[in-house]
């Protein structure tokens, strides 16, 4: 997803930005949400069931045995084929897409503590790289100051790099517009909060 270039750059961008702010952000970049294995699968298994008709003008010397056997090849070719990411992200509802990586961003803010941060300053910038899905979480702290709009407008601006396959460029400048917002909405005081600078990625 990142080069290890942009993964320093990241890392310091989120540092330059925590200088100037007592919010503390994490970057967390996942290659997929879920595998959606079980979509692929049912698909696979429909297609199959499908050919059930069309098995009935087979030579006669094909027997039932050997009908049936052709079916659950094609049954395990499809689920094979279908399980190849590319594929299988044009078979998944975008709604399902969302929300499972809604979820995982979600999981995400709790595994990294951003809820117990002091004056609850907490801000994820969540990616999913696979379902083109931008998310910013912020804690109550930071609710309070800023907007869903403000968040949304950067977030919609970080898609449409992503779609451009820019991914590294599109997190620093993310982390950039958030850092203006967070310097005006809980500038750094002498008080900093105890959580390190991170960039996780997941795969």
């Amino acid at each position: 997803m990142l080069s290890n270039s942009y993964q320093r750059q990241v890392v310091e961008a989120i540092k330059e930005v925590e200088s100037h702010t007592d919010a503390v952000v994490i970057a967390v970049m996942a290659q997929k949400a879920d595998n959606y294995l079980y979509i692929s699968t049912l698909w696979a298994a429909f297609l199959a069931l499908l050919l059930s008709p069309l098995l009935q003008f087979l030579p006669w010397w094909i027997n039932f045995q050997q009908a049936f056997m052709i079916q659950w090849i094609f049954f395990i070719a499809l689920a094979i084929l279908f399980h190849w990411r590319r594929i299988t992200m044009k078979l998944v509802p975008r709604k399902i897409k969302y929300w499972s990586a809604s979820n995982l961003a979600r999981r995400q803010f709790l595994e990294q503590e951003l809820y117990s941060t002091r004056n609850q300053l907490g801000l994820l910038i969540f990616v999913c790289e696979a379902e083109h899905y931008v998310e910013i979480l912020a804690d109550r702290g930071l609710a309070k100051q800023i907007t869903n709009e403000n968040w949304q407008t950067i977030v919609e601006t970080f898609i449409r790099e992503i779609k451009r396959g820019k991914a590294g460029e599109a997190l620093l400048q993310c982390i950039a517009l958030c850092g203006e917002l967070l310097h005006d909405a809980a500038p750094a005081s002498k008080v900093k909060d105890g959580l390190p600078n991170h960039l996780i990625l997941l795969s």
